[in-house]
């Protein structure tokens, strides 16, 4: 909501002498809006179910870590360019309030891509002992002969 609402401020400008930092603005906050949009309907659709191959919390990770690095940057940019228009400064502190909603969310998702890694791991190691153990108990399997016998 928050990259909407800098989204549209910044549209609202009409004029600008340097106009590369509205123009980075602009495509930090359309492109976030993009982004964000897309994953939060595959996930509240749960559409990312029927994709296992892709690491879903690692995607989150990334698109939520890169919106914070941009918006940082763009918020810094435009406010270095700024004009001291109502619609710039709102603009900034929206893009500045997206940045921290958008690093409270890197946080979490961190967390969450963590203890998902744990998970995974302790489930492969736990495969592999009973593969081992598995393969140990020869002598219980009927269907496989030793040769020294």
């Amino acid at each position: 909501v928050l990259a909407l609402i800098a989204f549209i401020c910044i549209e609202t400008i009409m004029e600008c002498s340097p106009c590369e930092g509205l123009y980075f603005f602009e495509f930090v906050s359309c492109s976030a809006l993009v982004v964000t949009g897309v994953l939060l309907l595959m996930f509240s659709l749960n559409l990312h179910t029927r994709i296992p191959q892709i690491n879903w919390n690692l995607t989150d990770l990334v698109n939520t870590g890169l919106s914070t690095f941009f918006f940082f940057i763009a918020s810094v940019v435009l406010a270095a360019l700024n004009h001291k228009t109502g619609a710039e400064i709102a603009a900034v502190i929206f893009g500045f309030l997206a940045m921290a909603v958008y690093a409270v969310n890197t946080y979490l998702a961190i967390k969450k891509w963590r203890m998902s890694s744990r998970q995974q791991n302790s489930r492969q190691t736990s495969d592999y002992i009973r593969a081992r153990t598995e393969s140990r108990e020869v002598d219980h399997r009927p269907e496989i002969q030793r040769l020294d016998a």
